[in-house]
């Protein structure tokens, strides 16, 4: 069905990573879910007045949140799909991480509301009025969720829409909100206990819990959050294709909105090397990045000494110096000056945010592991945290 949708509506062979055909796919995906839940919404409401049930209401504005919530992330694809300004030279992608918070912030007051009318009708319990109906819409409900589930994951993993992919979640986590409710119609057919007020505070406690989930996810991306690891994987795999580059560090990914990331390292060739090569090779890598993945990329040259028996010998000592202090300490940037009776290492030392050591102890305590060895070696160490 989604391919069918997908052919009808955007075409055969699009190319996911042009802005205009992204455009249409979240369209279809917008458009979609709008109508999907609006009709859900309807059918529910109109059941659970006529059943007295607050559990069913409460679904059925489950539903009305997510129609929603696709139509402000429809809005916030449009606007974020607007072109640079003199205002904004790096577009307006984030524009869709504003308009997911709007969405969550209505989310919660959604929950909240139905969690206080749920609270109500345990004081004041009623038998709801259960008929086949019921069940009949519940199911079907479940299904066209499920479809949802599968339809969003699909266009989401196509263009690289975590809106998408968290809208995915949000339909299977409705999928289990809605088989509550059907349990509770069921346990009020066959043995007449009201247990309606309990199901619907589920059901709000279930949307309080995904709004609040959803509102610190899109935090997380406006403050700036680490990229995927599958992605810097790539990138470092990527760049094993190009041989005169022996090595990246220093990687940064910056996000401005989906489609619009900046990705920046330095990559090391041998120090050797005739400048005008190297460089016409790295211009070519941050060419073929930028088309492969569509973003801005930004490489910064660094030659290191490769040949040398006693620079390797030096840089493997500071290196191993650094993972007997801690197993996830790295080195970059090596490089090595001779006085007449000492050398002088000087490097990178790149230890993990969350690192129990400060900077200042981390860079003694591996100054201590190389000095007992080479007590002639003097460091010079420039501390740093990863970006990614």
């Amino acid at each position: 069905m989604t391919d069918f949708l997908t052919r009808i509506f955007i075409g055969k062979n699009a190319d996911p990573t042009n802005e205009k055909v992204r455009g249409k796919f979240a369209s279809l995906a917008g458009f979609t879910g709008i109508i999907a839940n609006v009709l859900l919404f309807i059918s529910k409401l109109v059941l659970g007045l006529l059943s007295a049930s607050v559990a069913i209401i409460a679904d059925a504005f489950n539903n009305i949140s997510d129609a929603g919530s696709a139509i402000v992330t429809l809005i916030g694809f449009r606007l974020a799909s607007k072109p640079v300004d003199k205002e904004h030279p790096l577009g307006h992608g984030r524009l869709e991480y504003v308009s997911g918070f709007i969405v969550d912030m209505l989310i919660i007051l959604v929950g909240f509301e139905l969690f206080k009318s749920s609270i109500d009708k345990i004081l004041n319990p009623t038998l709801p009025i259960v008929g086949i109906a019921t069940f009949i819409l519940l199911g079907v409900a479940i299904l066209v969720k499920l479809w949802l589930f599968f339809f969003y994951k699909k266009i989401a993993k196509t263009i690289r829409s975590n809106a998408l992919s968290a809208a995915a979640t949000d339909s299977l986590s409705d999928c289990f909100a809605t088989a509550l409710v059907l349990l509770s119609a069921v346990v009020a057919k066959l043995f007449a206990v009201p247990i309606d007020g309990f199901a619907g505070i589920l059901v709000a406690a279930f949307i309080l819990y995904s709004g609040i989930k959803a509102a610190k996810e899109t935090i997380d991306l406006l403050l700036g959050s680490p990229p995927d690891p599958a992605f810097i994987t790539e990138i470092y795999e990527f760049c094993k294709a190009y041989p005169r580059i022996v090595g990246i560090h220093d990687v940064m990914v910056h996000d401005y909105g989906p489609g619009r990331q900046i990705v920046s390292f330095h990559a090391e060739v041998p120090s050797d090397s005739d400048i005008n090569i190297a460089h016409e090779d790295v211009d070519r890598l941050e060419r073929d990045m930028q088309k492969k993945y569509g973003c801005i990329v930004t490489v910064h040259l660094d030659p290191i000494v490769v040949g040398d028996e006693t620079v390797n010998e030096l840089r493997a000592l500071a290196e191993n110096a650094a993972k007997a202090v801690h197993c996830e300490f790295t080195i970059h940037d090596f490089r090595m000056t001779m006085g007449e009776q000492s050398f002088n290492l000087i490097f990178d030392l790149v230890i993990p945010p969350d690192c129990a050591m400060t900077s200042a102890e981390a860079e003694k305590a591996v100054v201590e592991k190389i000095t007992a060895q080479k007590p002639n070696c003097f460091c010079v160490i420039k501390v740093e945290h990863p970006f990614v």
